[in-house]
């Protein structure tokens, strides 16, 4: 149960009802939550309570899928993925799982996520482990890269997809720690396990 109000369709800002309908179909999401993932749904519903939240957050989601990002989907998947399991938030895992599926990440490098440090060789290239060891950095090391990691990611990344790839590790940073705090979705246990 999420620790705050969720805002019903009725009492949606016009951009929330939209999406609404979009996720839910003609059920209010607050009677009737569910989403055809199998999740709840009361991100949306609690972010809606702080429209200009809602948006933002919503066109960051568009930015991500834009086909004018030179980050490939598979690379921002296991950067998002990585970053939910960093910080403890079994919704964004297990949702990011899914999305990595249709961008081609393998059924093995998922399971190899959670040590992908450890993982045989062959199950990450190069650089899908610059990619990872990059995220780690970024929300454990609070941004700290060694110089080691920024040279294994540069050799195959330019400057815009690795802007583009910290932008997502650190959106979902954001979005991984307000889902634990506010207990939203599959995070609405104090203590995640994912």
């Amino acid at each position: 149960m999420p620790r705050l109000r969720q805002v019903h369709t009725a009492d949606a800002h016009p951009f929330a009802q939209s999406v609404y309908q979009m996720l839910f179909g003609d059920r209010d999401p607050v009677d009737h939550p569910g989403t055809a993932t199998g999740t709840p749904g009361n991100w949306w519903t609690v972010f809606a309570v702080v429209p200009d939240a809602f948006d933002h957050t919503t066109a960051g989601f568009q930015f991500y899928r834009s086909p004018n990002r030179k980050l490939t989907a598979r690379l921002r998947e296991l950067g998002q993925i990585r970053a939910g399991w960093n910080i403890g938030s079994q919704f964004v895992f297990s949702q990011h799982c899914k999305a990595a599926r249709a961008a081609g990440v393998t059924e093995a490098q998922l399971a190899a996520l959670p040590s992908w440090t450890v993982a045989p060789d062959g199950v990450f290239s190069p650089l899908e482990r610059a990619v990872l060891a990059y995220t780690d950095e970024v929300v454990l090391g609070e941004g700290r890269v060694q110089d080691a990691t920024w040279a294994a990611l540069t050799a195959g990344l330019g400057e815009v997809a690795i802007i583009e790839l910290t932008y997502a590790v650190c959106s979902y940073r954001l979005h991984a720690t307000m889902c634990r705090a506010l207990r939203l979705e599959y995070d609405e246990i104090g203590r995640a396990h994912v």
